[in-house]
Protein backbone atom coordinates (compact mmCIF):
# COMPACT_ATOMS: atom_id res chain seq x y z
CA UNK A 1 0.00 0.00 0.00
CA UNK A 2 2.09 2.88 -1.26
CA UNK A 3 -0.45 5.66 -0.85
CA UNK A 4 -1.86 7.88 1.86
CA UNK A 5 -5.36 6.39 2.15
CA UNK A 6 -4.65 4.68 5.47
CA UNK A 7 -3.22 7.89 6.93
CA UNK A 8 -6.16 9.89 5.57
CA UNK A 9 -8.81 7.50 6.91
CA UNK A 10 -7.25 7.21 10.33
CA UNK A 11 -6.92 11.02 10.51
CA UNK A 12 -10.61 11.47 9.61
CA UNK A 13 -11.71 8.80 12.08
CA UNK A 14 -9.49 10.23 14.82
CA UNK A 15 -11.10 13.65 14.35
CA UNK A 16 -14.52 12.02 14.74
CA UNK A 17 -13.37 10.10 17.81
CA UNK A 18 -12.07 13.30 19.43
CA UNK A 19 -15.27 15.23 18.57
CA UNK A 20 -17.98 12.58 19.05
CA UNK A 21 -20.90 14.98 19.53
CA UNK A 22 -20.09 17.33 16.65
CA UNK A 23 -21.02 17.17 12.98
CA UNK A 24 -17.72 17.86 11.20
CA UNK A 25 -17.81 19.32 7.70
CA UNK A 26 -15.66 17.92 4.92
CA UNK A 27 -14.12 21.39 4.52
CA UNK A 28 -13.13 21.46 8.20
CA UNK A 29 -11.70 17.94 8.02
CA UNK A 30 -9.82 18.77 4.80
CA UNK A 31 -8.27 21.83 6.44
CA UNK A 32 -7.03 19.67 9.32
CA UNK A 33 -5.42 17.15 6.96
CA UNK A 34 -4.42 19.83 4.45
CA UNK A 35 -6.02 18.01 1.51
CA UNK A 36 -8.78 18.73 -0.98
CA UNK A 37 -12.33 18.45 0.45
CA UNK A 38 -13.26 16.26 -2.54
CA UNK A 39 -10.77 13.67 -1.29
CA UNK A 40 -12.34 13.84 2.16
CA UNK A 41 -15.84 13.38 0.71
CA UNK A 42 -14.67 10.36 -1.29
CA UNK A 43 -13.23 8.78 1.86
CA UNK A 44 -16.35 9.68 3.84
CA UNK A 45 -18.42 7.70 1.35
CA UNK A 46 -16.14 4.70 1.99
CA UNK A 47 -16.63 5.12 5.73
CA UNK A 48 -20.41 5.40 5.28
CA UNK A 49 -20.50 2.18 3.23
CA UNK A 50 -18.66 0.46 6.07
CA UNK A 51 -21.29 1.78 8.50
CA UNK A 52 -18.72 3.62 10.59
CA UNK A 53 -19.83 7.17 9.74
CA UNK A 54 -23.16 8.89 9.31
CA UNK A 55 -23.72 12.20 7.57
CA UNK A 56 -26.40 14.82 7.34
CA UNK A 57 -26.82 17.49 4.72
CA UNK A 58 -27.43 21.17 5.12
CA UNK A 59 -25.88 24.21 6.71
CA UNK A 60 -25.67 22.48 10.09
CA UNK A 61 -24.68 19.17 8.48
CA UNK A 62 -21.52 17.20 8.46
CA UNK A 63 -20.39 13.75 9.46
CA UNK A 64 -19.58 11.87 12.65
CA UNK A 65 -19.05 8.36 13.92
CA UNK A 66 -22.02 6.01 13.68
CA UNK A 67 -20.34 3.43 15.94
CA UNK A 68 -18.16 3.56 19.01
CA UNK A 69 -14.50 4.29 18.40
CA UNK A 70 -13.82 1.13 20.43
CA UNK A 71 -15.65 -0.95 17.79
CA UNK A 72 -13.20 -0.06 15.00
CA UNK A 73 -9.81 -1.73 15.12
CA UNK A 74 -6.75 -0.31 13.41
CA UNK A 75 -6.74 -3.57 11.41
CA UNK A 76 -10.28 -2.76 10.20
CA UNK A 77 -9.07 0.59 8.90
CA UNK A 78 -6.04 -0.99 7.24
CA UNK A 79 -8.17 -3.68 5.60
CA UNK A 80 -10.63 -1.05 4.33
CA UNK A 81 -7.93 0.63 2.22
CA UNK A 82 -5.54 -2.25 1.50
CA UNK A 83 -5.08 -2.73 -2.23
CA UNK A 84 -1.88 -4.79 -2.34
CA UNK A 85 0.36 -6.84 -0.11
CA UNK A 86 2.63 -5.09 2.36
CA UNK A 87 5.68 -6.27 0.43
CA UNK A 88 4.26 -5.29 -2.95
CA UNK A 89 3.43 -7.36 -5.99
CA UNK A 90 5.07 -10.36 -7.53
CA UNK A 91 7.05 -10.09 -10.74
CA UNK A 92 4.82 -11.43 -13.54
CA UNK A 93 7.78 -11.73 -15.93
CA UNK A 94 9.69 -14.52 -14.21
CA UNK A 95 11.36 -16.80 -16.72
CA UNK A 96 9.68 -20.24 -16.81
CA UNK A 97 12.87 -21.95 -17.99
CA UNK A 98 14.77 -20.74 -14.92
CA UNK A 99 14.58 -23.05 -11.88
CA UNK A 100 14.10 -20.02 -9.62
CA UNK A 101 11.76 -18.20 -12.01
CA UNK A 102 9.42 -21.19 -12.19
CA UNK A 103 8.95 -21.26 -8.43
CA UNK A 104 9.61 -17.83 -7.06
CA UNK A 105 6.11 -16.37 -7.36
CA UNK A 106 4.53 -19.27 -5.46
CA UNK A 107 7.11 -18.81 -2.69
CA UNK A 108 6.62 -15.04 -2.70
CA UNK A 109 2.85 -15.46 -2.37
CA UNK A 110 3.40 -17.52 0.79
CA UNK A 111 5.75 -14.84 2.16
CA UNK A 112 3.34 -12.03 1.24
CA UNK A 113 0.37 -13.81 2.82
CA UNK A 114 2.27 -14.50 6.03
CA UNK A 115 3.53 -10.92 6.26
CA UNK A 116 0.04 -9.53 5.71
CA UNK A 117 -1.37 -11.86 8.39
CA UNK A 118 1.26 -10.64 10.86
CA UNK A 119 0.53 -6.98 10.08
CA UNK A 120 -3.19 -7.51 10.63
CA UNK A 121 -2.51 -9.41 13.88
CA UNK A 122 -0.50 -6.48 15.24
CA UNK A 123 -3.01 -3.87 14.08
CA UNK A 124 -5.90 -5.89 15.54
CA UNK A 125 -4.51 -5.16 19.00
CA UNK A 126 -5.39 -1.47 18.80
CA UNK A 127 -8.69 0.32 18.42
CA UNK A 128 -9.53 3.71 17.00
CA UNK A 129 -10.26 4.81 20.57
CA UNK A 130 -6.81 3.72 21.76
CA UNK A 131 -5.20 5.53 18.85
CA UNK A 132 -7.29 8.70 19.34
CA UNK A 133 -6.60 8.77 23.08
CA UNK A 134 -2.97 9.63 22.30
CA UNK A 135 -4.05 13.12 21.20
CA UNK A 136 -4.85 15.75 23.81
Amino acid sequence: MNNTRFATLIHILTLFAKHPDQWLSSDWIAASIHINPVTVRRELSTLQRLGWVKSKKGKEGGSRLAVSSEAISIADIYTAVKRSNVLGKRNPCSKATCSIGRQINAQLEKLYDETDRKVVEVLQQGSLKTFADQFH
